[in-house]
């Protein structure tokens, strides 16, 4: 009998309204309390190489503060033909990307959620790779500055397009289907 009088005192107390003010039963769980407004979702990254105009040029100046004052003066090492870098990374496309792409993770690994072992997990999965991959020496940076004593800036060129590229352009070229391409004149 006295257990079923604490069983009941319980459910009674479970079944009552929260006190006002008070946090929420489910507060540990990311989750609002019964009644209670929803948390707001956090806007979610997109990546850079997708922004445009001021939103781009907003988020390009955070990441160049980033690297100039985080992550060079940190694990920039020296800068040698087998470590290139380049004065002028945000104008390589795919540096940017990889840079971004990382800065993300430092934040996401260096938020408390992330536990104690956050940043070393950003430093085993996420630095090693990305910084190998941008200061590779046939890498994105490899025609840029080898040695910080003879500055250089080259946006080395891409490969050309597929060749089903090239056939839905040479077939826009020459609507006729002669098999012969022509240019338009002015």
């Amino acid at each position: 009998m006295e257990q079923s009088a604490q069983q009941a005192t319980q459910l009674d107390h479970l079944a009552s309204a929260p006190a006002p003010g008070g946090s929420s039963p489910f507060a540990a769980f990311g989750m609002p309390g019964l009644g209670g407004p929803a948390p707001a979702a956090a806007p979610e990254p997109r990546p850079i190489l997708e922004l445009d105009g001021e939103e781009r040029e907003d988020e390009l100046d955070a990441l160049s503060d980033w690297v100039d004052d985080f992550l060079l003066p940190v694990y920039g090492a020296e800068v040698t033909t087998a470590a290139p870098w380049c004065l002028q990374w945000q104008e390589h496309d795919d540096v940017v990307a990889w840079l971004h792409a990382l800065w993300l993770a430092y934040q996401q690994h260096k938020d408390p959620e992330a536990g104690m072992s956050g940043l070393l997990v950003w430093h085993r999965d996420f630095l090693t790779h990305a910084v190998a991959a941008i200061r590779a020496p046939g890498g994105p940076l490899s025609a840029c500055m080898t040695s910080p004593e003879r500055p250089a800036h080259r946006i080395l060129p891409g490969p050309p397009p597929s060749a089903r590229t090239e056939k839905a352009t040479a077939t826009d070229a020459d609507p006729a289907g002669t098999g012969e391409a022509y240019e338009l004149t002015a």
